[in-house]
């Protein structure tokens, strides 16, 4: 293990740091080499005093980049204590005081000084201002470090250079992921590509159920026909039946021809219907004598007409709740869902994120006519951290934004409309705030770390990749903010 000795004539470097943090261990502080080597280290750098029990407290709150042990502090030895400071804080430099005799052995990663007593003031100045110079310089390059990880891009150049895995995404007319979940779902799909069972899409809002649907579509036996989409929430109740079965000339007022409607126009095809929960007493009766009989009747004709058209229909509500509540017809329920399929939320596809964002972005660039932009370290972590309460959809007018906006060969956080909070909701948390009467340093940054957190729900390796940390200096600050109880290491 290496040790530096300092000999009493080498040159102080400089003897007026004033930066950084010392925190000195001793059993005795009436000691006289432990008095005067505080007295000497104040003038350097802030300096603090504590016995062997409370300095691991101490050093859970206290950025000590220097920490000096007495030889003997009761119980424990000041190898045995350094052993355990420089685990709990690696980038700090230790010192042991040791009085002659055999030479102390540090059994720890980190170099160990030790200062012969009686302390030598030169000796003791010196290796000071040394170890307060090398901590400043580490913390510069560990910024330097964060920094070029931040700003570092995923694409395809540093995929063929190794520098990351392939995406390994799967595919599935257009459906693209990497999600376990999706994955089912994908196999799902592959298992009904020779039927015409009805299907009945469950999902949140955004997250691709007419994607699905023109899937399904597509790599059925109707492929070559129509792929009808409606959405029954954007239709009035007058129209519905109208829209979706037809009606004739002079059926009401205004229909001053005959049309076929949305049905017809979907015949030996698939018709696709969104937001099914919207639709009302009349068009649930209508809608099932579909399935039962696959006749539909325009409005104001006096016979019902044959079509040939596989009903896929859509929903982010429970109509099993609605069932039971006696506003939808159970019967209908039944003959919608005979192959149901639940796609998961966004926020649940982690996996799928990052291969989404790279895609929409593609998309973008090349609907704006523009070289397609990379996507940061920083700009993915803060991707990757966000709820996404819109999905799929919602990722993909955040790309386009972002297109938009760089001004760049890469999309950073800054371009991103989400980061701390934007546009997603309480669950993301509002962006730090001062409150009018001020707040402490301190206060602010437990906010930060609070906040962090609950952006990355509670998991702490995903918190520090946020905020651009390492795990362990990250994990540190929360011990010294009080937050280590909070959220388990993950």
């Amino acid at each position: 293990m290496a040790r530096i000795m300092i000999a009493p004539d080498t040159n102080v470097l400089d003897e007026h740091v004033q930066a950084g943090s010392i925190l000195v261990i001793a059993s005795s502080p009436a000691d006289p080499d432990v008095a005067r080597t505080v007295d000497v280290l104040r003038s350097l750098a802030e300096t603090t005093l504590t016995g062997a029990d409370a300095a691991m407290d101490l050093l859970a709150r206290v950025d000590a980049d220097l920490i000096i042990a007495d030889e003997s502090l009761g119980a424990q030895s000041g190898c045995d204590f350094l052993a355990e400071a420089i685990a709990l804080r690696p980038s700090a430099v230790p010192l042991l005081l040791a009085r002659s005799g055999p030479r102390p052995v540090v059994r720890n990663g980190n170099g160990l000084a030790v200062l012969r007593k009686p302390v030598d003031e030169h000796a003791l100045r010196t290796i000071a201002s040394l170890a307060l110079r090398t901590a400043i310089l580490q913390r510069a390059v560990l910024e330097l470090e964060d920094e070029n990880l931040r700003l570092r891009p995923f694409d395809q150049l540093a995929m063929r250079d190794g520098l990351i895995e392939p995406e390994d995404l799967e595919t599935y007319e257009g459906i693209r992921t990497r999600s376990p979940g999706m994955r089912a779902v994908l196999r799902m799909l592959a298992e009904i590509e020779e039927s015409d069972v009805t299907v009945l899409i469950h999902g949140e809002t955004g997250t691709g159920k007419e994607l699905v649907a023109r899937a399904i579509h597509a790599r059925s036996r109707r492929h070559h026909g129509p792929f009808v989409a409606v959405n029954l929430g954007s239709l009035s109740d007058q129209l519905k039946e109208s829209e979706l079965f037809g009606h004739v000339r002079g059926a009401y007022t205004g229909a001053s021809e005959s049309r076929g409607g949305l049905f017809v126009e979907a015949n030996h095809g698939t018709i696709f219907l969104d937001e099914m929960a919207e639709a009302s007493p009349a068009l649930q009766v209508a809608l099932l004598r579909v399935l039962e009989e696959g006749m539909i009747t325009p409005v104001g004709a006096d016979r019902p007409r044959p079509v040939d058209v596989r009903i896929v229909s859509a929903t982010n509500r429970d109509l099993e709740a609605l069932v039971r509540e006696g506003r939808f017809r159970r019967d209908l329920y039944y003959r919608l869902n005979v192959f149901p399929i639940s796609l998961p939320p966004l926020r649940d596809r982690l996996e799928d994120i990052f291969p989404l964002a790279n895609h929409f972005l593609a998309v973008a660039s090349r609907d704006l006519a523009r070289k397609p932009s990379g996507i940061s370290r920083e700009a993915r972590i803060v991707l990757e951290a966000y709820r996404w309460e819109g999905n799929v959809r919602e990722l993909r007018n955040a790309m386009e934004r972002a297109a938009i906006l760089c001004r760049g060969g890469l999309i950073v956080a800054a371009d991103l409309p989400i980061a701390w909070g934007a546009g997603g909701g309480a669950d993301n948390g509002p962006a730090i705030a001062i409150p009018p009467g001020g707040a402490t340093l301190r206060d602010l940054e437990r906010e930060i770390f609070v906040k962090t957190l609950a952006l990355a729900d509670g998991n702490q390796s995903r918190a520090a990749r946020i905020l651009g940390l390492h795990e362990s200096t990250f994990r540190f600050r929360l011990r010294k903010l009080g937050l280590a109880t909070r959220a388990p290491i993950s």
